[in-house]
């Protein structure tokens, strides 16, 4: 489960490394307790990021002054440390969370992805996101 402020490693070839959650927008919340929206393996949210390739597009240097202007992006969660339940009993986690950079339409902005990445993102409409990675678990 992921929620605001929490950081998340990148897993595409944007140059981003890593992101830090805004807001959740596709995500659950816990009813007849605090409410805070959390995000599971395929939900989608705003974050910014912390940390980049010095040529890439997302870098902004190292002052005071360029720190303020991060980018914001849409991101989709494709690994989480949190154990997710599936349909038949089982359960599966990973080592780190990790999210895609995403654009409007919900394509991943980069070429490739890093890892393995759930099976649940096939359910949730990602078949880009399926297609372009490595592994799915």
């Amino acid at each position: 489960m992921v929620h605001a402020e929490a950081e998340l490693d990148v897993a595409d070839n944007t140059g981003a490394k890593v992101v830090q959650v805004i807001q959740v927008l596709k995500g659950s919340t816990a009813s007849g307790r605090f409410q805070r929206k959390t995000a599971t393996v395929g939900d989608i949210f705003i974050g910014t990021v912390k940390k980049a390739l010095p040529n890439s597009e997302y870098y902004v240097g190292n002052n005071r002054k360029e720190r303020s202007t991060r980018r914001k992006v849409r991101c989709v969660v494709v690994r989480t440390a949190q154990p997710v339940r599936r349909p038949d009993g089982s359960y599966v986690r990973f080592d780190r969370s990790a999210a895609v950079i995403i654009d409007a339409e919900g394509n991943p902005r980069g070429t490739r992805i890093f890892g393995a990445v759930a099976r649940e993102l096939r359910e949730r409409g990602f078949m880009k996101i399926v297609s372009l990675a490595a592994e799915v678990v």
